[in-house]
């Protein structure tokens, strides 16, 4: 059989983590450590493998309840190669060190399972903390594959240099930046959508570190109903800024 298909073939590698292409990721298992991996993203493997969905932890069912984030995981174990891919979104793969990621859960696809992740709240200067601005803090040393819809641009943040942009475009960001998500210079913008230029809220990266965003922005509404009504999508009530998570950390431990 003869086909341009043949250049397609498996890229080898002795890494935990290879790309075969920028939309296929490849683990290899050697029995001696797991990877979870996001549920249904499996899309082949060979060798003696095992799945096993991934036990949530009260901690962790508790920060799900609470915020709507979270990690949905299966566990792929044994001797083998595992293929994993969603929806044919680009794959990057991410060495978390002592620095921490703040990532949102969409964009995860797989994590060493010896990391460790906690739901924590974005900040806002407006006191809002309910709209979409829950996001996972991920630390420990490992690898951690993210997707993203296209190919992202990652931004140098420094103490002279500071970024904005779209918290719909917003993927992952170095855990030591500080973050702040506002509307328009004027805390009247709030509670309301930009009508003249259809832009919405803005994350605000202020340190020294990393923020990486995709060409692509997510429509509202933006996971933001946390509670009943209207009230849950501008943080108000139980899960706003001054509502029972005084703290604003959900955490797996």
């Amino acid at each position: 059989m003869q086909s341009p298909l043949f250049v397609n073939t498996e890229v080898q590698s002795d890494d935990l983590y290879a790309l075969q292409n920028p939309y296929l990721l490849r683990v290899k298992l050697d029995g001696n450590r797991d990877c979870l991996a996001r549920k249904g993203a499996m899309v082949a493997y060979q060798g003696l493998i095992e799945f096993d969905g991934e036990y949530q932890s009260p901690g962790q069912r508790g920060a799900r309840y609470r915020t709507g984030e979270g990690l949905d995981l299966m566990r792929c174990s044994g001797q083998g190669t595992v293929y994993l891919a969603n929806l044919a979104q680009h794959i990057h793969i991410v060495e978390v060190d002592q620095d921490g990621l703040t990532v949102d859960s969409a964009y995860v696809l797989a994590l060493d399972s010896g990391l460790h992740w906690e739901v924590i709240a974005v900040d806002s200067q407006f006191g809002v903390s309910g709209t979409g601005a829950y996001n996972l803090n991920i630390s420990g040393r490992g690898k951690v594959a993210l997707m993203t819809s296209g190919a992202p641009l990652l931004l140098p943040v420094t103490p002279e240099k500071y970024v904005s942009a779209d918290a719909d475009a917003v993927v992952a960001w170095s855990t030591s930046l500080r973050v702040q998500m506002q509307a328009q210079t004027s805390s009247s913008g709030v509670f309301r959508r930009r009508g003249n230029t259809g832009e919405g809220w803005e994350l605000q990266f202020l340190g020294q570190g990393y923020a990486l965003v995709q060409p692509s922005e997510l429509m509202p509404p933006q996971n933001a109903q946390l509670g009943q009504g209207l009230a849950a999508q501008y943080g108000l009530g139980g899960q706003g800024a001054h509502g029972q998570n005084q703290g604003n950390i959900f955490t797996n431990g």
